[in-house]
């Protein structure tokens, strides 16, 4: 079927809503161009938006993880479970330390952590468990949270891809003992790269916040209380974000707007599955994504997206499973997470899409069914 291609559609892009370039501004003439007062005025807003006790702003989300695993005391030899199948920051964190990241296997219609396998990686050596809210759905932290308890093991959500995503009412990110978030160009909210960390424990908090900034205190300049690193978001940075969530009920609109029209598009077609979300689950999305099935699409699903490339459209894979790259990874097999990883593509998401660019690409999608 011919198919009128439109402009270039891009996987995502940043949407921005007036005040990010006099925000920018305004710290740019402060001279605090480093530190500043937008840093702690994102932070009191995330805290504030989450419920969360204390919010710490970092360089990116992957600093974040860092920070958690570092104040945990995570050392090597230790081990910390995380899935087969997601974005892998928590894993690579695990090995720059020296400890060794244990992939339990995901749910093959949540594509979340699934809680008999987390049982199933638990051992004496295991330091924390870390659910990831892949492309914004949420774990079912109930029984992990039980399970976590049960043994004494902090959980940390790596809620990167979930900023504004709801579990029982409860924000991702805010019901484990740690939550952190991505504000990297593609998430919810953007502040070019940036991340946070949330929790309600203050000696968490107080002990995080050394890591951050070099060990020193913020009172006492150059008095190091332990080896740290510089993980700091810039004051430029975090009045990008402060701007952002100024519109976070409208972005967080569109992204739903956006999902809604994706289901009603292709989520009853055959040969291609969405992902599931659980009744208790109110996701944002960060990413729309769709499982293909072979047998509708035996071109496969790396070839789909150099097709949808000729229709003018960017998509991405899913995450490969850490079994596929043993040259980095040591892991069990994980039949689930390498049926999704392999399987999984990933449409545009971003606020300004517009309804007929989705219906476009939803035909673009589905004209490449049983095609070679």
């Amino acid at each position: 079927m011919e198919i009128e291609k439109p402009n270039y559609i891009p996987w995502a892009k940043p949407d921005f809503y007036g005040n990010e370039k006099s925000f920018v501004n305004k710290a740019l003439t402060s001279t605090w161009i480093s530190g500043g007062s937008y840093v702690k005025l994102i932070e009191n807003k995330v805290a504030k938006l989450t419920n969360s006790k204390f919010a710490l702003s970092t360089s990116n989300g992957t600093t974040a993880i860092h920070a958690v695993y570092l104040t945990l005391g995570i050392s090597p030899g230790d081990e910390v479970i995380v899935p087969g199948f997601g974005f892998l920051a928590a894993a690579n964190i695990a090995i720059q330390m020296g400890a060794k990241p244990v992939f339990a296997e995901v749910d093959l219609e949540t594509w979340c952590m699934n809680l008999t396998s987390i049982e199933k990686c638990l051992s004496s050596k295991t330091r924390a468990i870390v659910p990831v809210h892949t492309y914004g759905n949420v774990c079912e932290m109930d029984g992990i949270m039980e399970l976590a308890q049960k043994n004494n093991i902090p959980v940390i959500e790596d809620a990167a891809e979930a900023f504004g995503s709801k579990y029982k009412g409860n924000w991702a990110g805010s019901i484990g003992d740690i939550g952190t978030f991505s504000f990297q160009a593609t998430k919810t909210i953007t502040t070019g790269e940036g991340g946070m960390v949330i929790t309600n424990g203050k000696d968490l908090n107080n002990r995080m916040s050394l890591y951050i900034s070099h060990g020193m205190l913020r009172k006492k300049y150059y008095w190091h209380e332990l080896a740290g690193h510089n993980f700091r978001l810039t004051n430029l940075q975090a009045a990008l974000g402060c701007a952002q969530l100024e519109h976070f009920d409208n972005i967080v609109k569109e992204r739903m707007r956006i999902h809604t029209i994706y289901k009603r598009c292709i989520g009853n077609e055959d040969g291609i599955t969405l992902q599931k979300f659980l009744p208790d689950v109110k996701p944002v999305l960060f990413a729309f994504a769709a499982k293909l099935d072979p047998k509708a699409f035996p071109q496969g699903r790396n070839a789909v997206i150099e097709q949808m490339k000729e229709w003018k459209v960017e998509t991405r894979p899913g995450f490969y499973p850490p079994t596929l790259m043993k040259h980095l990874y040591n892991s069990d097999p994980l039949p689930v997470s390498e049926e999704i990883g392999l399987n999984v593509i990933s449409l545009p998401t971003f606020p300004s899409l517009g309804d007929e660019q989705i219906g476009y690409i939803c035909e673009s999608l589905l004209n490449l069914k049983d095609s070679q």
